[in-house]
């Protein structure tokens, strides 16, 4: 009984050794990762002018400079970057 629980065991991973061996041949073949079906999407990021910080528009501090909208990380930079405008 021992002997064929120790070979289940066994079996299950040279079969799951085999299943990555091929999921890794099919990567290389198509240039995409297996087994990710779905669309990665990145977010778009605007570049903070004060510190140079990357954020996230919608979770930014945000202030309108002429016609465009500029982001920034924190109020911090907000307020240098009037008093260097200004």
């Amino acid at each position: 009984m021992f002997r064929l629980a120790l070979f289940v065991i066994l079996s299950i991973f040279i079969a799951r050794a085999f299943w990555r061996l091929v999921d890794g041949v099919i990567e290389g073949f198509s240039g995409r990762p297996a087994g990710s079906s779905r669309e990665i999407r990145g977010v778009p990021m605007a570049r903070d002018p004060v510190c140079g910080t990357y954020v996230v528009p919608d979770r930014s501090v945000a202030l309108v400079d002429g016609r465009q909208q500029v982001f920034f990380c924190s109020t911090a930079c907000r307020d240098k970057y009037r008093m260097q405008a200004g």
